[in-house]
């Protein structure tokens, strides 16, 4: 809860998604994913289970190619609402859309972190830390609207040495794990 990894959304997609087989209702992708905007915005692109843009409020998309790469996810013991971000005033509002055809792997950045990191400045230590790493590709990020931080590598054994890493400089409580990067969930009914 709190850590911007979509767990609830992706489970609300889950559901969807084994409903329709196990009731045989036949829908779409494209349907299930209107039904999911209503349970939440990032439901749709859990439904559409590829790497993507998502625009407008979640429902539109734009694949992308990822490359290959391994991911060290750190896990800041602060749990985010999703809400409080909204609300800051301080938040951006007005950054231009990134074009996704010219989108290339380490653009953009995400407007939710600076205020994450001023109400949480867990979240702003994981980060310096995750970016201190000599072997990060394309730097590193915190995960929607927080708490979590991830940061790619190209090797799993970087990936695992980044954690062993973690582990030591954030001592007693620390929290974190290393996954493979996918760009595909599954294959399209």
């Amino acid at each position: 809860m709190g850590g911007g990894l979509g767990g609830g959304s992706s489970d609300a997609a889950t559901t969807l998604i084994a409903l329709n087989l196990l009731w045989g209702c036949g829908l779409s992708r494209r349907e299930l994913a209107r039904i999911g905007l209503s349970l939440g915005a990032d439901v749709p692109v859990f439904i559409h289970g590829r790497a993507c843009f998502a625009e407008g409020i979640g429902e539109r998309f734009t694949d992308v190619a990822l490359p290959p790469a391994w991911y060290l996810v750190t896990v800041p013991q602060v749990a985010v609402p999703t809400a409080d971000i909204f609300r800051a005033p301080d938040l951006v509002r007005d950054t231009p859309p990134i074009d996704p055809s010219g989108w290339k792997p380490g653009a953009g950045h995400n407007d939710l972190e600076p205020v994450a990191c001023r109400l949480y400045p867990e979240i702003s230590r994981h980060l310096v830390w995750l970016r201190s790493l000599e072997t990060v590709r394309g730097g590193a990020r915190m995960s929607g609207s927080g708490a979590c931080c991830f940061a790619g590598f190209d090797t799993e054994a970087e990936a695992r040495s980044a954690h062993a890493a973690s582990a030591a400089h954030f001592a007693a409580g620390f929290s974190g794990f290393v996954a493979r990067g996918v760009d595909r969930l599954f294959r399209s009914p």
